[in-house]
């Protein structure tokens, strides 16, 4: 053994021995601790694996916008008050604008002296015209709105990290989104509901008096104006005040308090007279903890004041002996004790009827502070544990099941050769496996897609460099020259096949979002990490193996050989049939924008959940029971040879949630015998739906034009322009014929037909290859393009079909077992494999014939 070959040895197994202590904290749950910080946590699992939850949260700006011109409007009304002058509120038109009435010209100056020296962040702009009362307008400068748009998101994100860090979640994962969106994702959370409401809560946390003075009684006013038009239940609170606003004593406003029946748990909403004044705020709490209390021993949460904030409360107390004194939480009060006498110490309690967790999320909330502007989720991605297990049990299976047929076919049909390919394959794996680990990438079902798919090229490689052996054996050569003629001769193929691939995932890296992006790491990682293990590792265990003991002698299986067909003769016939089936799926694809298919709420917007029963059901049980709810335009779905439940409902809205809570309700109250439990919960908002839209066209145009740049450079621009149309021939194709069965058009089938169109330009790039290789070949001057084309493609045949099988066995394995999740999935792979193999071999090589015949006769390029 030469000493280059001990180096190459020695390189590869130190890769191997850190290859495997990355991947061992990944699939042996009790590596120490000692050996995770030396290495890596492990792979990580995707939501869709594990079980959690994904959302995107919208801050809403305008809101934050308003809250503060509202304090400072109100903090400028109350110095006003101080200065003996009264400013009345009145109706606005424009949310971001507050206007007062002045009582007389006399005050003008005044007013406009404190807000220019007290109120910087105010603009002012005050007009008194004869016969009427001074106005005041005011908005927030331009300085002010643009701190708060800057500010708010970042605030946000921070009190909604440091809330999740108090609720205990594991890793969770919490970023900013573009200009005002929050991603959170908290995996493994077992009871997302409560997740969820710690979240959302704004905790605006407020404490004013009642007005006990007034005779007037609320719940009338309420049911007035309700009468009128003038205001709706679930409408703001602001709204129903300025209806009121004539009728309610100065300096008051009308409240709701929640209160809850021990007993039966029911929930009502008693409209009260509160006075305006803020007399303190959350600011002000130094601490909040649950606690168990009070006459019944129930949950409560104790509030500690700043030192400030105890003195303002021991004064406020003081001065408002046997008066109610309204603790209101986002605009709802939540109890409104009777001040007995002046309270010391800085502490109060909030009441209510809580259980322990929701006074310790409450306590949570308030401890942290509250959020600058409320947020609404545009997309929820929830994911039950147990289903999560089951994708990981199925997809596993599934995987091993698909691995077991490549390893046993390889073995078969290029024996000795085999046993290296397969060999080749587990360093591959095992590489890919530590390359995620070592990235802490997040590992999803597209991203086992990815897998799939780099499996399926690295099967390929090796396959190309044992058809370029078996070609030179067949000339004679002996084995050492045989090997290394094969190595040589595949090399640029491979490189050629990979790198074009490779342009697709990094596209679809830097425009994809969410699962399309994990598609695109894992098969960027695998297409590297492909090129070193054959090319270096599948070399060197052969070079091993001939340094110690040199073979006498490679054999293969051939399923065809030497065959000389004449692809070109029936090249109408393909023409017209690929047209028509093109002319199908663009058909499909307009109807897919219009919104006319079969869309899954990726696209359309709206809810998806999944649902698993203790037992046994009909769709024609639940059926009846949903639409009697008010639920009949949701579709109905029964998993085959799954008593699990698929519930759609598609609905274009920017806000989402509330489905989930009203389908299990009625479920639970009318087939409860049946024990359906939810197992997944997918709402996203129309903007996150249209959002995906875009970016998934994006990614795949941008896709395609990378790979007619590489390959007009590497061979010529009607090679890419042929490669491109091939390759999308292939996934209208498949998308055609999808939309014709009904397939559901969602993320996890569009990362099916970014893999297809991987796997067909994979393919095509060979067949180009061999093409420029026969054209330079010497003794073939005097053949026609037709005659190249078909020489070519009945070289390369043997190994398109091996690699067709090879693949194809993975994904009929996934569409087997691997479950309900990635059934549709697979069943795309099924097609899009034999659609690839064809249009490799008639598609982009007409398109080839056709254009370089009609340009320059027989020059190829």
């Amino acid at each position: 053994m030469n000493r280059s070959l001990k180096w190459k040895v020695a390189l590869l197994l130190c890769m191997l021995v850190f290859a495997g202590m990355m991947v061992v904290p990944s699939v042996y749950k009790g590596t120490p601790q000692w050996w995770k910080k030396i290495t890596t946590e492990g792979l990580r699992l995707g939501l869709d694996l594990q079980g959690g939850m994904h959302l995107v949260l919208k801050v809403d700006l305008e809101k934050a916008i308003e809250n503060k011109l509202d304090l400072s409007a109100g903090q400028l009304k109350d110095r006003l008050a101080e200065e003996g002058i009264t400013a009345v509120r009145t109706p606005s038109s424009d949310p971001k604008q507050v206007l007062f009435t002045l009582p007389n010209t006399g005050a003008v100056e005044k007013v406009r002296q404190i807000a220019e020296q007290d109120f910087a962040d105010l603009v002012a702009d005050i007009r008194s015209e004869e016969g009427s009362f001074p106005r005041v307008f005011l908005r927030l400068s331009d300085e002010e709105i643009s701190a708060i748009n800057q500010g708010a998101v970042e605030q946000s994100l921070e009190i909604i990290r440091n809330r999740i860090d108090q609720f205990g979640v594991a890793e969770p994962v919490i970023v900013r989104q573009g200009a005002d969106e929050i991603v959170v994702q908290l995996p493994g959370v077992k009871d997302p509901e409560r997740a969820l409401d710690l979240i959302g809560q704004t905790a605006q946390l407020e404490f004013k008096l009642l007005d006990e003075e007034s005779t007037l009684n609320p719940s009338e006013l309420v049911a007035n104006a309700i009468a009128a038009g003038k205001w709706r239940e679930g409408e703001e609170r602001r709204k129903l005040n300025l209806a009121l606003q004539g009728q309610l004593p100065a300096g008051t406003e009308v409240y709701f308090e929640k209160r809850v029946d021990p007993q039966s748990g029911q929930e009502t909403k008693i409209p009260i007279l509160i006075k305006s004044q803020v007399l303190l705020t959350g600011d002000m709490v130094k601490d909040s903890q649950p606690r168990i209390g009070g006459n019944f021993n129930e949950p409560y949460v104790s509030l500690d004041f700043t030192s400030t904030g105890g003195r303002l409360f021991g004064q406020i107390t003081e001065k408002n002996v046997n008066k109610r004194f309204a603790i209101i939480l986002d605009e709802v009060v939540r109890s409104a004790p009777v001040i007995r006498e002046k309270i010391l110490g800085g502490s109060a309690q909030i009441t209510g009827n809580f259980t322990h967790e929701e006074a310790s999320d409450l306590a949570i909330v308030l401890r942290v502070g509250a959020l600058p502007a409320p947020v609404s989720i545009i997309q929820n991605l929830t994911v039950g544990a147990s289903l999560g297990q089951d994708s990981i049990n199925k997809g596993l299976f599934a995987g091993l099941l698909g691995s077991a047929f490549v390893v046993v076919f390889m073995l078969v049909y290029y024996r000795f050769s085999g046993v290296i390919a397969n060999l080749a394959l587990g360093i591959n794996i095992l590489f890919l496996i530590a390359a995620l680990a070592s990235l802490r990438a997040t590992l999803t079902l597209p991203g086992i897609a990815g897998v799939v798919l780099a499996i399926g090229m690295a099967v390929d490689s090796n396959v190309l460099i044992f058809e370029r052996m078996r070609e030179e054996f067949g000339l004679g050569k002996s084995v050492r020259s045989g090997i290394a003629g094969g190595f040589e001769k595949a090399f640029w193929t491979i490189v050629d096949s990979q790198v074009t691939t490779l342009i697709t995932a990094l596209a679809l890296f830097l425009f994809g979002t969410g699962p399309v992006k994990g598609f695109a790491v894992t098969l960027s990682l695998g297409i590297m990490i492909n090129l070193f293990s054959t090319l270096f590792a599948s070399r060197l265990i052969f070079d091993l193996i001939q340094a110690k003991k040199p073979l006498k002698g490679l054999s293969f299986v051939e399923f065809i050989k030497k065959p000389n067909l004449d692809y070109l003769k029936i090249i109408k016939f393909t023409i017209v049939a690929s047209i028509f089936m093109v002319s199908i799926g663009l058909g499909g694809f307009v109807q897919i924008l219009r919104g006319q298919a079969n869309l899954g709420v990726d696209f359309s917007g709206g809810s998806l959940l999944l649902y698993r029963a203790a037992q046994p059901f009909t769709l024609e049980e639940v059926r009846p029971v949903l639409a009697k709810a008010g639920l009949g335009d949701a579709e109905l779905q029964k998993v085959t040879n799954e008593e699990q439940l698929l519930v759609k409902m598609k609905k274009s809205q920017e806000v989402v949630g509330g489905l989930a809570d009203e389908v299990s309700r009625v479920l639970q109250e009318n087939m409860a015998d049946r024990g359906f439990t939810l197992e997944s919960q997918t709402e996203i908002g129309s903007s996150v739906s249209s959002d995906l839209s875009a970016k998934a066209i994006q990614a795949i145009f941008l896709s395609f034009l990378g790979i007619i740049i590489y390959l007009a450079f590497r061979f010529d621009v009607r090679y890419g322009v042929a490669a491109a149309i091939a390759t999308m021939h292939d996934v209208l194709f498949v998308l055609g014929i999808c939309w014709l069965m009904g397939v559901e058009i969602n993320l996890l089938l569009v990362t099916a037909l970014l893999t297809i169109a991987g796997y067909s330009l994979n393919d095509t790039v060979v067949v180009f290859d061999r093409i420029r290789e026969t054209m330079n070949r010497p003794g073939t001057e005097k053949l026609t393009v037709r005659e190249i084309i078909n020489t070519s493609t009945n070289e390369v045949l043997s190994r398109t079909i091996v690699t067709a099988m090879t693949t194809l066995l993975a994904s009929i394995a996934l569409w087997a077992v691997g479950g309900p999740v990635i059934h549709d999935f697979a069943f795309a792979m099924i097609l899009g494999i034999v659609i690839g193999t064809y249009s490799s071999i008639y598609i982009a090589s007409t398109t080839l014939y056709l254009w370089r015949e009609k340009a320059s006769g027989r020059v190829l390029g």
